[in-house]
């Protein structure tokens, strides 16, 4: 009872706590920190002029010129607002003006979070169909079945396993964020690892650090790449040729570090980390391992796993060449979700129950969403955003570029230790985070990429997310990962802080 009680003392708050933590923090500093505002500018499609927002409300129509933008001292290419990559409002450099206090007090407090839902429905409606597609696809055992049909193909060439699992798990990852996913993989995957004369960690590792590196250098992940770039005011096409690059190398480099462990074990299976509990886990996993039944990689599921696939790729056609967004997104997830559905032969009672499980299992993430607008709420309301906006960019002032990113990553690492959800992150940090890019010069994309990079890396070991609840499906103690990933979180580390250099550099 007591040890028990001293677990729960020590254990990490929710992202919800969290959040509701920063919230009253918020509320406070509304309080204490003189408001303030700087003036906005807003590119008006219809009209094709720029629209600057005062501090005293009073609004100003200006010519949409390189020069507009050039003389208000807006380091911004005039087509970024054009095609739309732009959409938010600006602040001008410069125009910050205190103006009255305007302290938010508990009833502001209570009703930010239901703002903040209102605020982000259409950023929540998109997660829940997505949620609903995926749940679909994986209970007609698409990804089970293709997994397993490449570790038949494999026999007498495990390595290929590690290989091949590594990167289609990355692939998942930088595509449409696949982290919770891979759970049911564990209990397939596994027998067939350690009957290839490997241990646990090595499934562990092909399919968490495969998760993490997609997601960590994502490319289309709506929930990081699409969600982030979306709060910073710019299309997640920007900076994706980087971080594309970043996938590759990062998938290479850590499939080799775990080739390099599985070699070991299978030359020597003392040298495995968890060799003392060999016994244990082979008890457990390959226990009448010839009994499971392994679906079958038929036509129909390749066809949906196509399909789904398919999907992001329309889906960055229609982002960068038709102006969608994400009532056009949603929809695009819906149909292939119905489409899915229809293929696999289920019934329509089926398919609803799955879809609607599928979008349930995200409602925890799209309240976080919502929570972490309502953050964001309370400080513009309060007319503090702007004030610490204005602070934040007195201190960066003058800043090296190369080390403002690197301060930025570091920042986003103590962030993702405490919100582990991506969107939610972004959603909080984005609209503060972003527009320091503009004070030193580097374009948004970079702040983007340290978002990325930094919540991506500490997710290796935050046990705030999903890792321990990987590892107590395969009865691996917290303290053996902590010495596999470690070496490979160093590595994966300065490649991060490299690309990051490089980002700046190449602006």
């Amino acid at each position: 009872m007591n040890k028990k009680m001293s677990k729960k003392k020590m254990g990490f708050p929710t992202a919800f706590t969290v959040l509701f933590i920063v919230l009253i923090f918020a509320a406070v500093l509304t309080y204490v920190i003189p408001a303030g505002s700087y003036s906005k500018l807003k590119y008006d499609s219809d009209k094709k002029i720029f629209m600057v927002t005062k501090p005293d409300a009073s609004v100003q129509e200006m010519p949409a010129k390189q020069e507009t933008l050039d003389k208000l001292g807006i380091k911004v290419d005039i087509q970024k607002f054009a095609d739309g990559s732009i959409s938010k409002p600006v602040a001008i450099p410069g125009t910050y003006e205190k103006v009255k206090q305007n302290p938010q007090g508990v009833k502001e407090l209570f009703q930010a979070p239901i703002k903040g839902v209102y605020d982000t429905i259409d950023i929540i409606m998109f997660v829940f169909i997505v949620g609903g597609c995926i749940s679909v696809l994986n209970s007609t055992g698409a990804f089970d079945a293709g997994i397993s049909s490449l570790s038949r193909a494999t026999n007498g060439k495990e390595y290929v396993l590690i290989i091949v699992v590594t990167i289609l798990i990355a692939l998942g990852g930088t595509t449409f964020g696949m982290a919770e996913e891979t759970i049911a993989l564990y209990p397939i995957l596994v027998p067939i690892f350690m009957a290839a004369g490997y241990d646990a960690i090595v499934c562990i590792a092909a399919l968490y650090m495969g998760s993490s590196i997609g997601t960590m250098f994502s490319t289309v992940n709506p929930f990081s790449s699409v969600i982030g770039s979306n709060a910073a005011g710019i299309s997640f096409t920007q900076g994706l040729t980087i971080r594309l690059i970043g996938l590759i190398i990062a998938t290479v480099f850590t499939i080799v570090y775990i080739l390099k462990y599985g070699a070991k074990i299978k030359k020597d299976p003392t040298k495995s980390l968890i060799y003392s509990q060999k016994e244990e886990i082979e008890e457990k996993f390959l226990k009448d391992y010839a009994g499971k039944s392994i679906p079958e990689f038929t036509f129909r599921r390749k066809l949906m796993l196509a399909i789904f696939g398919l999907a992001f790729v329309v889906m960055v056609w229609g982002v960068s060449t038709q102006e969608w967004w994400f009532l056009e997104m949603t929809t695009l997830f819906l149909v292939v979700g119905i489409i899915i559905g229809i293929i696999s032969g289920m019934g329509e009672k089926e398919f609803v129950s799955k879809f609607v499980a599928g979008a349930g299992d995200l409602i925890g993430v799209a309240l976080v969403i919502g929570v972490a607008r309502g953050i964001n709420l309370i400080m513009d309301t309060g007319l503090i955003s702007d004030s610490i906006l204005n602070l934040s960019s007195g201190a960066v002032q003058g800043m090296n570029p190369y080390v403002f990113i690197i301060v930025m990553l570091v920042i986003f690492i103590v962030l993702g230790f405490f919100i582990p959800s991506s969107s939610g992150l972004a959603v909080l940090a984005m609209p503060i985070m972003a527009p320091l890019a503009d004070a030193v010069g580097l374009p948004r994309h970079v702040i983007v990429s340290a978002y990325q990079y930094g919540q991506g890396l500490i997710a290796f070991i935050t046990p705030t997310g999903l890792i321990l609840a990987t590892l107590a499906m395969v009865d691996v103690t917290y303290d053996k990962w902590l010495k596999f990933i470690m070496k490979l979180m160093g590595y994966t580390g300065i490649f991060a802080v490299i690309m990051l250099l490089i980002e700046v550099a190449l602006k």
